[in-house]
């Protein structure tokens, strides 16, 4: 179990906070992050980079046979979200009924309870979409 739990708060920035990187020598921006630029190729060390967590749903699905561990959840929505800052990022959907979903549907991310882990119970929270609010 401590492995799992190291490894949960290593991951904490991408998790709760959409942190990725912007390539220094393209600008490309890249979610999650990685040893190689996958825009110029380039390997040098990326400083971080935090998305606004604000983007439009690209395509979507909805799961009626979840995997193990999501079983209580089924059936939900899962989409690739294209962040307004360009990568593509596949989460679940939440606070909207599959019927709602549309293509182009502007969502803005949120941080939920993801599953509950282990014998211990250690729940693990992370990102999810919602639809975005409007302003007032």
């Amino acid at each position: 179990m401590s492995v799992e739990i190291s490894r949960h708060w290593r991951l904490n920035p991408q998790r709760y906070r959409l942190v990725g990187e912007e390539c220094p020598r393209c600008g490309g921006k890249i979610f999650p992050p990685r040893d190689v630029c996958p825009y110029c190729a380039d390997n040098e060390p990326q400083p971080s980079f935090k998305f606004s967590g604000r983007g439009e749903v690209f395509s979507y699905t909805t799961v009626h046979n979840a995997p193990e561990g999501y079983e209580d959840q089924a059936p939900y929505t899962v989409a690739l979200v294209k962040l307004e800052e360009g990568p593509l990022v596949t989460a679940q959907l939440t606070d909207v009924s599959s019927g709602e979903v549309e293509i182009g549907m502007p969502v803005e991310m949120v941080t939920r309870k993801i599953r509950v882990q282990g014998d211990e119970g250690l729940i693990i929270y992370g990102y999810k979409f919602r639809p975005q609010l409007q302003a007032a």
